[in-house]
């Protein structure tokens, strides 16, 4: 008997799906995924003229800095992720890792689908460094707005970002439900801000506006050449970000992130840039020279510069809020996705399932923050640090959507081939200007890359490894079941028997009747699917197989954005037997140790780390939300 289902699609419980108007999610959005973008005002058209590109401070460059920031966020933000890739959703999610998903199921019999795998898990590795980076130039470069205040308040900046950012990562464990109530209003108090501060300036210079033509970008090139390609290093800084925009797609849905973003966000920093490069260019040269320093807090009047800092450090508290969940994010679809190894998971809201903490993930983030902020001082140091991670992430975005339009949407190539080639010579061309910084800072996040890369591959093939090495010596489930019912005493009660294989018998059911001789009355194999769908129907959770002789084959499927409580799904399960009493129950679980093996399927290096990773990974019993009291633990060896 078998009662089986397709999963299907479904909103997250207590989600934003459910009732909440268009405009109500679009504010919502202003407050929880624009904050990163948001918060670059603040360093990135500075960066193009004190970072190490050294563009001279005149009209002609202004414009063209403006004007590449300009076409940067038109291409970049409004066309390459918010008008094309959040169409690419995976039932409602976006991110790297979901757009894989969607990609390999049209590639699944492809030779060539691995490639696009696994460039998704290395854009996923990626943001690991900026989910670093951010936090610190972010927070950093709003405290350093006190020295626009006072100049001898210089020596308080790195204490008090410092301090700052641990209390920021000491109270991710209290969950974000309380303070995301306040992200919006404040968000949307700091865009307006910053907007009118722009729009005054502009008032006062509107010559900037000649900005809008492309041709002040391109003669920026014919003035500089190299210099301008050293210069597009820091003008990145003006779209980090904007792949957060696709990740957290999810969260609110595309219509109200296009409405938030083309109705307010975009308008509101470009009117703060254009006013930045207004207000330099309507100063006299010893003025601009200093104001150029910190060009967005001069933007304010002496007596208003002091209450900008606190809304910008208010603001960029925000940001690293919203980068910091989505770490947390991005490690639980991975771990549910089988390229991180099981790790302690708290949920931190009853009625939103998608608000996580994952400790050893934000102490991680927190130590590798407190690092980047003593070794590099200030925030101008960092922004050679940054961008990297974010237009190698892009980058990899581009490639995968080139597979998308083709593959996925069967474009024409001849359709495909332009849109695919100018965001390439765009975002290929941040990219190597960022790779001129790899000497200066630029080392770290791609070494954080390398490090998350290696790991979650090493993961993902151990993990294959050790599957297929304990199914090569499964006993088949029938045979096992027509052989055992009559050889064993059966006692009262039911045994769940966790298998990460839908075919053969687990080693802990065959460790149960070698050691104790007895079978409980019912017995249940039960496998836990991760789909690679965000969400599963709670109709097509549970599937079942009656093998006769009270054995029965279990599966509950799971997408990846979704709690794996074994517990309550089995509540649906009434069929399989009938109903589960948690009183009645024992979940018996099998713990593995690796075993050098003389013909090792993977570097001994990497078989190591992932040996490693095994013994360091959470119990099951954690992870499965299963009774502490009805768990039994039986372990096995294997080689791989």
């Amino acid at each position: 008997m078998s009662d089986t289902a397709a999963p299907a699609h479904q909103p997250p419980a207590g989600g934003h799906s459910h009732g909440a108007s268009k405009a109500a999610l679009a504010v919502g959005a202003i407050g929880i995924v624009f904050g990163d973008i948001g918060t670059s005002p603040l360093y990135a058209f500075r960066e193009t003229f004190v970072g190490r590109s050294t563009v001279q401070l005149d009209t002609a460059h202004v414009l063209g800095v403006i004007s590449l920031i300009f076409w940067s966020m038109t291409l970049v933000v409004a066309i390459q992720y918010v008008t094309i890739l959040m169409r690419a959703d995976n039932k409602g999610q976006g991110g790297s890792l979901a757009l894989v998903a969607l990609i390999s199921r049209s590639l699944s019999k492809s030779r060539y689908g691995w490639i696009a795998v696994l460039l998704g898990v290395f854009a996923t590795s990626l943001f690991y460094g900026d989910s670093m980076i951010t936090p610190a130039i972010s927070v950093l470069s709003a405290v350093e707005g006190l020295t626009v205040v006072d100049e001898g308040l210089e020596r308080f900046v790195i204490p008090i970002a410092l301090a700052l950012l641990v209390f920021l990562f000491v109270l991710q464990k209290r969950g974000t439900a309380k303070v995301g109530a306040l992200f919006a209003p404040v968000m949307i108090v700091y865009f307006t801000v910053i907007a009118g501060l722009g729009t005054w300036q502009i008032i006062q210079t509107p010559e900037i506006l000649w900005a809008l033509n492309p041709y002040h970008a391109v003669n920026f090139f014919v003035l500089d050449g190299w210099f301008a390609f050293l210069a597009l290093g820091s003008v990145v800084l003006a779209v980090t970000g904007s792949e957060a925009l696709y990740s957290d797609m999810g969260h609110f849905g595309r219509g109200p992130m296009r409405l938030s973003w083309f109705g307010f966000v975009m308008p509101c920093l470009l009117l703060n840039y254009f006013g930045q490069g207004a207000m330099v260019i309507g100063l006299p040269a010893d003025e601009a020279s200093r104001a150029i320093q910190n060009p967005f807090f001069f933007l304010a009047s002496e007596e208003w510069r002091l209450p900008l800092v606190f809304l910008a450090t208010v603001a960029t508290f925000i940001a690293s809020q919203a980068v910091i969940s989505g770490a947390f994010s991005i490690t639980h679809q991975a771990i549910q996705m089988g390229y991180i190894p099981r790790l302690n998971i708290r949920h931190t809201s009853e009625t939103e399932g998608g608000q996580i903490y994952i400790p050893a993930v934000n102490w991680a983030l927190m130590v590798a923050v407190v690092i980047l902020v003593l070794t590099f001082q200030n925030s101008s140091n960092l922004a050679n640090a940054y961008g990297i991670a974010v237009t190698g992430a892009v980058t990899i975005d581009t490639l995968l959507m080139a597979v998308l339009l083709v593959s996925v949407w069967k474009w024409k190539w001849w359709y495909a081939a332009p849109v695919v080639i100018l965001f390439l010579i765009v975002d290929g061309a941040y990219f190597a200007a960022n790779l001129t910084k790899v000497a200066d800072g630029g080392w770290f996040p791609l070494l954080i890359g390398f490090v998350a890369f290696t790991l979650l591959t090493t993961w993902a093939r151990g993990r294959k490894l050790m599957r297929d090495r304990m199914s090569e010596v499964a006993l088949p489930m029938e045979i096992f079941a027509k052989s055992a019912k009559n050889s064993a005493l059966r006692v009262p009660g039911t045994a769940i028997f966790m298998a990460s294989s839908t075919a053969g018998v687990p080693s802990a059911l065959l460790h149960n009747i070698k050691h104790n001789k007895v079978l409980h009355e019912r017995v249940v194999i039960l496998t836990v699917n991760i789909a690679d769908v965000p969400y599963v129907d709670p109709d097509a959770r549970c599937e079942y197989t009656d093998m006769g002789d009270g054995f029965y084959r279990a599966i509950l499927h799971y997408g990846f954005m979704e709690e794996t409580d074994v517990p309550v799904g089995l509540t649906r399960m009434e069929r399989c037997g009938g109903q589960f009493d948690m009183m009645q129950t024992s979940f018996f679980l099998s713990r593995q140790t690796l075993l050098p093996s003389e013909k090792p399927a993977m570097p001994i290096w990497r078989e190591k780390i992932f040996a490693w990773m095994l013994r360091n990974s959470a119990s099951a019993m954690d992870f499965f939300k299963l009774p502490t009291n009805r768990v039994v633990e039986l372990g096995s060896q294997v080689e791989i």
